[in-house]
């Protein structure tokens, strides 16, 4: 499993349309994609698992990727994650 950890700069958090991409990039992997936040751990592959998590700005959230192209994945996403979130 690969994970890494960001701090959500977007001024209004992961909200309908960052988290509709975000559900977009996460489902062109074969792997898991988890989003960790407090607690709750939700599927990045489903919209409103991911809006229902409420993440705001400045929060900090954990990314867990597993499976076959885990490596891939976990880079993509990390890009991602700080070119839109």
């Amino acid at each position: 499993m690969k994970s890494f950890h960001y701090v959500i700069t977007d001024e209004v958090g992961i909200h309908a349309r960052p988290a509709g991409m975000l559900v977009k990039e996460a489902k062109k992997y074969e792997s898991s994609v988890m989003i960790v936040k407090g607690g709750k751990k939700v599927d990045a592959k489903k919209l409103m698992m991911l809006m229902g998590l409420g993440v705001k700005c400045q929060e900090e959230v954990t990314v867990e990727v597993e499976g076959t192209d885990e490596e891939t994945a976990a880079a993509a996403l990390e890009t991602f994650f700080k070119e839109n979130l």
